[in-house]
């Protein structure tokens, strides 16, 4: 019945997948030079038609003394200048294309890192995207009409809950809606007929806690764990597999650039190749995304830090779809000293530390409230010797120029929102 109702709901919202998902099965076995020449065709059009019909981008063009016609490689990307959130928002209706659509659908960011952007993205890039996620659902046969659990925002009215409900009981899916004991345990409850779950990484990670922590009945089931929108914590890892049985795996996306790459079984992120095209800029990502034409996205500077393998780097599931080695953080607020300023990298790189050299695996959030002082909340208990191992890392990076205090064995769920790991209250 629920597959039935899901092919019925794609053929009126998302006809298109029926096209891109037998093509993006079929990409999987493309050489990377096959990938490369896919991706130069695709940007080429999207050039073509950002310079013809979008009055943002032919500014972008004429101001650099450029034709479309100039992108000749997937290197003469790099001659157009990178843009901003800030250029989306401030631009927005010079961005978007003049171009006519059968069907547009309003997209919007999440905003928890500034200003919510909203734009149009036509049916067949939305379809595409669709198809992206779906296409890293089959590596785990996994089929999306399957019974879900769903860890997402909740901080609805009672009439918003009612309709998201019963948008719920269509698509065979379940979702949590607070902390309350009684939702967590029926939400619990439900998972023992779920295929698979999917949403914020810390959520899934908060409910593995509480099915280990009272023994209670674990899904059997499972056929994929998903985390998307936040970091996923190693530290997480251990419970998640306890819990479920299995590692939760990761989708790294934007609304504003589609799907940018996703976990094969053999635990590497492929880049969504047919999709984006990422670039690697001083550890930040600047992706283009090569399907939406409605409101093109290219060169844009979308505030992670990654690391890109090397393009010889093969993984054993044989797809060659090039790789991301590491999503590293959010690029946040700046970190303030008493005389200097930091890049909240730094966090990443001390908690990594503490990883690599001493098999320290910590869930985190640093808060500042004044310049030269942080607060390190830390999930785990530490002992006195892992308290100085930390105390050292964070010396290492801001020696005597930051105070900072470590309290250890506190919660760290993030209710209504993202858990994010660094909060700078510093205006």
């Amino acid at each position: 019945m629920f597959k039935s109702i899901y092919k019925i709901g794609e053929r009126l919202r998302n006809p298109s997948i029926a096209i891109w998902l037998p093509f993006l099965k079929a990409s999987e076995t493309w050489t990377l030079a096959s990938l490369e020449a896919y991706q130069l065709k695709k940007l080429q059009e999207l050039v073509a038609v950002a310079y013809e019909n979008s009055p943002y981008y032919k500014n972008i063009f004429d101001a650099s003394g450029l034709k479309p016609s100039d992108i000749q490689s997937l290197e003469d990307l790099k001659k157009l200048p990178i843009i901003t959130k800030s250029d989306l928002l401030v631009h927005n209706k010079k961005i978007h294309t003049n171009l006519k659509f059968r069907k547009l659908f309003q997209a919007n960011t999440s905003g928890t890192s500034g200003e919510s952007l909203k734009f149009n993205r036509e049916e067949s890039a939305d379809s595409f995207n669709r198809a992206a996620i779906y296409r890293g659902y089959s590596w785990y046969n996994v089929k999306p009409w399957e019974r879900n659990g769903y860890f997402w925002g909740y901080n609805f009215s009672e009439m918003a809950v009612l309709k998201i409900r019963m948008l719920d009981s269509l698509q065979n899916r379940f979702r949590i809606f607070n902390y309350r004991k009684e939702s967590i345990d029926f939400f619990i409850k439900k998972l023992k007929n779920a295929k698979y779950l999917h949403g914020y990484s810390s959520m899934v990670y908060e409910t593995a806690k509480i099915i280990n922590s009272q023994n209670l009945e674990k899904p059997t089931n499972l056929k994929m764990v998903k985390g998307t929108s936040e970091k996923i914590f190693e530290a997480y890892q251990e419970e998640i597999q306890q819990a479920f049985g299995q590692r939760m795996i990761s989708e790294y996306g934007a609304a504003e650039t589609g799907i940018i790459a996703f976990e094969c079984p053999k635990g590497k992120m492929h880049l969504n190749m047919e999709g984006v095209i990422v670039e690697e800029i001083d550890q930040e990502i600047v992706v283009t995304n090569l399907q939406m034409l409605a409101f093109p996205i290219i060169r844009y500077q979308l505030g992670d830090y990654i690391k890109l393998a090397p393009k010889i780097a093969t993984c054993e599931c044989g797809m060659q779809h090039l790789i991301i080695e590491e999503v590293t953080g959010r690029i946040g607020e700046s970190v303030y000293g008493k005389n200097n300023t930091y890049p909240s990298l730094y966090f990443y790189y001390i908690f990594k530390n503490l990883a690599t050299k001493q098999g320290l695996l910590l869930t985190y959030q640093v808060v500042q409230e004044e310049k030269g002082k942080l607060i390190f909340l830390i999930e785990q208990p530490l002992d006195s010797r892992q308290l100085i191992s930390l105390e050292n890392e964070i010396l290492v990076y801001f020696k005597e120029d930051m105070e900072f205090t470590i309290d250890h064995t506190q919660s760290l769920t993030a209710p209504n929102k993202k858990l994010k790991s660094f909060i700078s209250n510093i205006a």
